[in-house]
């Protein structure tokens, strides 16, 4: 298999996802990609210690796709190795009550990774620009100023939010966060299989909803929002991945080697130091636990 470069799938420039491959031929067995994930996971784990110990960035990873294109998955099969203070997953649905008193981020503020530590959003904030584009009723739930109905909604205001996202970023990556998104990018005859599996196979049964189906129906409209909301939200500190997902291995190591890569750039995390004084008493600290 031949090294994975994240440039590949960083989305510099616009994109049109139809053209994008949702399958990366690389020739090699699941063997050798689960090979390839432990080797990069262990890296992970090692890194995030070093973290820990170093306490100044935060990492969030955002996971977006279609029903079943691996999510859940994922998370497991490339965190698997962390020490389990040090990565929190947190899976947005429908907003409560009580965030619905809140403007829309303020939930994934409260999410946001303490220093030292990754956050996984399974699901994100672009819930709000992609969900509530197909169905903008969900909107009024906001109780906003100024929207009566939907049709208040304007193309101005997605435009606002695009902008209020990018600025929410903008914000949390000035202060130590370290942000990183990927679009598990399936085609819709794989999540058709898949979604046949969840009805075949009994142990599978309960993952299926007859919502799924119907958000099935809206796919192209889901395919023109997530376009959009990528090349409008892909910047340099906070930029966007899209991966190939109809492979679910393929789909993790890529997603893993790209964290792993990316944070090779943050050349300044590294492990503290012993305090001077402490090292120059070093010996004398040893005598005495040796005494004991």
């Amino acid at each position: 298999m031949k090294s994975i470069n994240p440039d590949d799938f960083k989305v510099v420039r616009p994109i049109e996802l139809s053209k994008i491959p949702t399958l990366l031929v690389e020739g090699s067995s699941d063997e050798e990609e689960e090979d390839k994930l432990d080797k990069v996971r262990e890296k992970l784990s090692e890194l995030q210690d070093v973290m820990y110990a170093h306490n100044r960035y935060g990492v969030l990873i955002c996971l977006q796709g279609m029903d079943t294109s691996g999510k859940d998955s994922l998370i497991r099969e490339v965190f698997k190795e962390f020490n389990s203070r040090g990565v929190v997953v947190h899976s947005f649905k429908t907003p409560n009550s009580t965030e619905l008193e809140h403007d829309y981020l303020w939930r994934h503020y409260l999410a946001l990774p303490e220093k030292g530590k990754f956050a996984v959003f399974n699901r994100t904030h672009y819930e709000n620009v992609l969900v509530t584009r197909v169905h903008p009723e969900y909107i009024m739930n906001e109780n906003l100023p100024g929207i009566e109905k939907v049709e208040d909604i304007t193309p101005e205001f997605w435009q606002n939010r695009m902008e209020q996202i990018r600025n929410f970023e903008k914000h949390i990556t000035q202060n130590g966060s370290i942000v990183l998104k990927f679009f598990l990018h399936m085609s819709k005859e794989e999540q058709r299989e898949r979604l046949l599996r969840r009805l075949e196979e009994q142990k599978h049964n309960w993952k299926f909803s007859t919502g799924d189906l119907k958000e099935r129906e809206r796919w192209a409209d889901y395919m023109h929002y997530y376009q959009e909301a990528i090349n409008k939200t892909s910047t340099a500190y906070a930029p966007w991945y899209v991966v190939p997902a109809d492979d679910k291995e393929m789909c993790r190591y890529i997603v893993g080697k790209i964290i792993w890569e990316e944070m090779q750039k943050h050349t300044d995390i590294r492990e503290p130091e012993m305090d001077e004084k402490v090292k120059e008493n070093i010996e004398l600290y040893k005598e005495i636990l040796r005494k004991e």
